[in-house]
C-alpha cells in the first residue's frame, strides 16, 4: 500500500486535452525516510514511521531516534499490514503514486475559534421582526423540563475546526517527480504549509 508525508502548497487548476479545466491542489510530497519499522512482536502492532522534513532545533529524543537519519521535523505512523521491503533508512519516492491512482488524503482543518451555532451548525436562527430584536442568531430552546438537565450532544456554539479530517478517493492528477510535486484533484484539508498524510485508498 503506497504512502507519503506531503505539504501543502496550494490550490490551481490542470487543463486536459479536451480542454476542460481540473481544480487541484498542489502537494510537495517526500522524499521521505522510513526512521522506524513497528512489528507485532516487538510493539504489538505492524506500522511503518516515515519522516519529512528538516528540523532546525530538534528535541534531544527526536535527535536521538533520527540521528543517522539527518533529523526529522515531522514524523507520523502508517498501519500496514506487511512492511516487506521496508526498513530503517529506506527512502519513500514521489513518483511511487502514479496518475489517476485514489487516494486518501489526512490533514488538520483549518481553525475557526469560537463560532455561534448559525456558523457551526448551519441553524436558521429566530424572526428578524415581532418583537424578537435580540434573538436573530440565537440558538433557541436547548432542553425540555423532563430530564431537568441539558442532553449530552446537543448542538452548541463552540470550537470550530482545528479537527483531524480525511477526505477519501481523491485522484492524483499529476505527478512531477523532479520537483517532489503531486497535483490532487479538488481540495485537501488544511492551510498552506499544513503537514498531509497520503496513503492509497
Amino acid at each position: 500500500m503506497p504512502f507519503i508525508l506531503a505539504k501543502k502548497i496550494g490550490m490551481t487548476q490542470r487543463f486536459k486535452d479536451n480542454g476542460n479545466v481540473v481544480p487541484v491542489t498542489l502537494v510537495e510530497a517526500g522524499p521521505c525516510v522510513v526512521t522506524q519499522v513497528k512489528t507485532p512482536d516487538h510493539d504489538g502492532y505492524s506500522a511503518v514511521q516515515l519522516g519529512f522534513g528538516q528540523a532546525k532545533h530538534p528535541s534531544k529524543a527526536r535527535a536521538g531516534h533520527t540521528k543517522d537519519l539527518a533529523g526529522n521535523q515531522h514524523l507520523r505512523e502508517f498501519r500496514i499490514d506487511d512492511a516487506k521491503g521496508l526498513e530503517r533508512g529506506t527512502v519513500i519516492p514521489t513518483d511511487t503514486f502514479k496518475p489517476g491512482d485514489k487516494v486518501k488524503v489526512t490533514g488538520t482543518s483549518k481553525g475557526k475559534g469560537f463560532q455561534g451555532v448559525v456558523r457551526r451548525h448551519g441553524f436558521r436562527g429566530g424572526p428578524a421582526s415581532h418583537g424578537h430584536k435580540d434573538n436573530l442568531r440565537m440558538p433557541g430552546s436547548i432542553g425540555a423540563t423532563f430530564p431537568q438537565h441539558v442532553i449530552k450532544g446537543r448542538r452548541m456554539a463552540g470550537h470550530m475546526g482545528d479537527e483531524r479530517i480525511s477526505v477519501k478517493n481523491l485522484e492524483i492528477v499529476d505527478v512531477d517527480a523532479a520537483k517532489h510535486l503531486i497535483a490532487i484533484k479538488g481540495a485537501v484539508p488544511g492551510s498552506r504549509g499544513a503537514l498531509l498524510l497520503l496513503q492509497s485508498a
